[in-house]
């Protein structure tokens, strides 16, 4: 069983974003008939650790966080859940911080269970519909974790709800933003930044400006980046105004892209990873100096 430590998960990711040199996060959403044939084992669980096991070795000089899509382990049953453990243990050893990509949405004695859940597996924060109001968000605060709110998501028919305009001015997402600062105001770190970060996807940084300034002290976990058809050209309306918050407040997302790498002749998948993980940075960082 993990426990939290004392230290507060903004500041934990800061200190991660500044060893890796950029504010990326690789998403580990693995499907089996994508898995390379060098991700061996006699079972699919067994072929998902290595796998698993292999591309957080491999991104680990370049990424400051890992994104477990828990989706993904859950439709194995026990066996996935195990193999989700597994994947954040192996993360926590090499010391990279663990969002946990659950989406979770329930309130009171039940958001407490998921809450308990998340931190025994070992994760850092965890990903939040926030649809039931802020009792979804305040019990996974409570146990220690971070919180990354969906505000603005990448998927094209979140339009439909999330640009929809209130009676009183702002929209639906604008309006959420105000609520997640809210919540978030009482909860930051030595970094600047606050342990309730927000969703806002690349592919909606044409709002990006307007929830900024609703979430100045909010790290925005990016999806949106690569396979989605999002640019490290979007982030500049992302990006926080002062300079000394780490990454600019941002923390940009990528999975297809990075773990599904096709190796070059001769090259070890696992390798081709580790390049496209490093590219990832690169851009990434570029992005953000010039932006």
């Amino acid at each position: 069983m993990h426990t939290q430590t004392a230290q507060r998960f903004s500041d934990r990711l800061a200190d991660s974003i500044r060893r890796a040199g950029a504010p990326v996060c690789v998403g580990l959403d693995p499907v089996l008939e994508r898995l390379p044939e060098g991700a061996t084992g006699e079972t699919p669980e067994c072929r998902i650790v290595h796998f698993c096991r292999s591309v957080i070795d491999a991104v680990a000089p370049f990424a400051c966080a890992i994104k477990p899509q828990s989706a993904c382990f859950e439709r194995y049953g026990a066996g996935g859940m195990g193999v989700l453990a597994d994947t954040i243990t192996h993360a926590n050893e090499l010391d990279l911080p663990v969002v946990l990509d659950a989406k979770r949405g329930d309130i009171g004695i039940s958001a407490s269970h998921y809450a308990a859940g998340a931190v025994r597996l070992g994760a850092h924060s965890i990903t939040l519909n926030p649809y039931l109001g802020p009792s979804t968000i305040e019990p996974f605060l409570d146990a220690g974790l971070g919180a990354f709110v969906l505000v603005r998501t990448s998927n094209p028919d979140a339009d439909r709800l999330q640009s929809m305009q209130l009676h009183d001015g702002p929209t639906v997402s604008e309006s959420v933003a105000e609520m997640v600062a809210e919540l978030g105001a009482s909860r930051i770190g030595a970094s600047g930044l606050s342990d309730v970060g927000a969703v806002v996807g690349l592919t909606k940084s044409a709002d990006g400006a307007r929830l900024r300034e609703r979430m100045p002290d909010q790290v925005f976990l990016v999806p949106g980046y690569g396979a989605q058809g999002g640019g490290a050209d979007d982030l500049a309306p992302l990006l926080t105004q002062d300079a000394s918050r780490p990454g600019r407040g941002v923390l940009v997302t990528a999975s297809r892209s990075v773990i599904y790498a096709g190796p070059g002749t001769g090259e070890h998948w696992a390798d081709a990873v580790g390049e496209a993980a490093e590219r990832f940075r690169d851009d990434v960082g570029e992005a953000i100096q010039g932006g």
